[in-house]
């Protein structure tokens, strides 16, 4: 292990220019904790946070290590030796990305945290299982997780405004004015449909040309590099993985069922719920379960891509309803339980039933529900319990 050299590219690293806007989950974190990780899909952010962080502080370059675990300088290092020596030579902030690169990482960081008075902060795949990892990580790591953009940031970054975040609380019982306020800087829709097309991740800004490219590489190396190194997956059934996601991306959701997805993969269903589990731990699609008292035997999981931008890299453009409902759930989901329901689309914290549909969907099917609510496209604004579809990206 040679600290020089980590050392080196630490400091190469540390003295490029950073992004200046902060996603909303750097407010969140309580950067006092001596452990902290950030898990999120591949390319939504979490090494800029690290580096707004490192950036932030009063202290020498010299007393903070950024080393990410897939660099080849990183190949068989140990993450516990790296920490005694950088400790011994008055070592502050250790900073560790890709940690799901490195097989012994939550022993090692266990060590570090019992042993030596160093804040360390380290990003992961979002397939990172530290709750069920060896070592006890689980009880002394404070665990974040970043989700994709929302509407509101991608809003932020295009318009360089300010909009705030709302509760699901405050936009079922006040949408008409909140939409009211947020009207008077954009024009809502405008954006959405922008959003649909690039906004998820927030290297879209680097180029929009090039987007495409950098998306479906995204999607590749998580199944290719992350899955297949975090849950051992045999390399030669990579390819039923992509099956599986391209086939999320041209079906309607409810014509999706288990033989369909088995007999096109060629894999059995226990096998199948197998792949379908890592990918959805992977930030790739979100298996929506029944809610309670609906058996899940007697109908399957609700399966849709991760968010809306996925079906225009992967299969032009998409199941309109699909789309809507990925981005419905991967808005909604990150903080709510999201669940599917026999009387609408999605129950949300065993409570709100929601209907999703286009501006002339009504709340027949909710059979008077007081707790549902029709979730509509291509409108603006909306009226008693029909409500934007846009304006569920508003919650963080």
């Amino acid at each position: 292990m040679n600290l020089e050299i980590l050392q080196k590219i630490s400091a190469q690293i540390l003295a490029r220019q950073v992004p200046t806007y902060e996603r909303y989950l750097y407010s969140k974190i309580d950067f006092n904790s001596k452990l902290i990780g950030i898990k999120g899909a591949r390319g939504a952010g979490k090494s800029t946070i690290l580096l707004q962080y490192a950036k932030s502080l009063e202290i020498p370059i010299s007393k903070i290590l950024y080393v990410s675990c897939d660099h080849p300088a990183m190949s068989g290092e140990n993450l516990y030796e790296i920490a005694e020596a950088f400790y011994a030579r008055g070592g502050k902030l250790f900073i560790i990305d890709e940690i799901h690169k490195n097989n012994n990482f939550s022993k090692d960081l266990k060590a570090i945290y019992d042993v030596f008075e160093l804040q360390v902060l380290f990003s992961g795949s979002s397939a990172l299982q530290i709750e069920h990892s060896s070592g006890d990580l689980s009880r002394r790591a404070v665990l974040h997780t970043l989700g994709v953009l929302s509407l509101r940031e991608f809003c932020e970054l295009q318009t360089k405004q300010s909009f705030k975040s709302y509760t699901l609380d405050e936009i079922l019982k006040n949408h008409e004015d909140i939409v009211f306020n947020i009207m008077k800087q954009i024009r809502p829709l405008e954006q959405f449909n922008d959003y649909l097309k690039y906004g998820c991740y927030p290297f879209y800004q680097e180029s929009l040309s090039d987007y495409p490219i950098k998306l479906l590489e995204v999607i590749n190396l998580t199944i290719d590099s992350d899955l297949c190194g975090i849950y051992h997956i045999d390399p030669s059934k990579l390819d039923k993985l992509k099956k599986i996601i391209y086939m999320l991306c041209s079906t309607k959701p409810y014509e999706l069922n288990i033989s369909k997805l088995s007999s096109a993969v060629g894999t059995s269903w226990p096998t199948l719920q197998k792949y379908l589990e890592r990918m959805d731990a992977g930030s790739l699609i979100h298996i929506v379960r029944g809610g309670a008292g609906m058996r899940a035997i007697n109908k399957p999981d609700k399966l849709l891509l991760d968010n809306p931008n996925l079906f225009r890299i992967l299969c032009g453009n998409g199941d309109i309803g699909a789309i809507r409902e990925s981005f419905f759930v991967s808005q909604v989901g990150l903080h709510h339980q999201v669940h599917y329901h026999d009387r609408g689309d999605f129950i949300v914290n065993d409570n709100f039933v929601f209907e999703i549909g286009g501006a002339s969907k009504d709340d027949s099917q909710l059979k008077g529900n007081k707790n549902g609510f029709v979730i509509s496209d291509d409108i603006e604004i909306g009226f008693a319990n029909k409500i934007p579809l846009w304006l569920m990206g508003f919650l963080y």
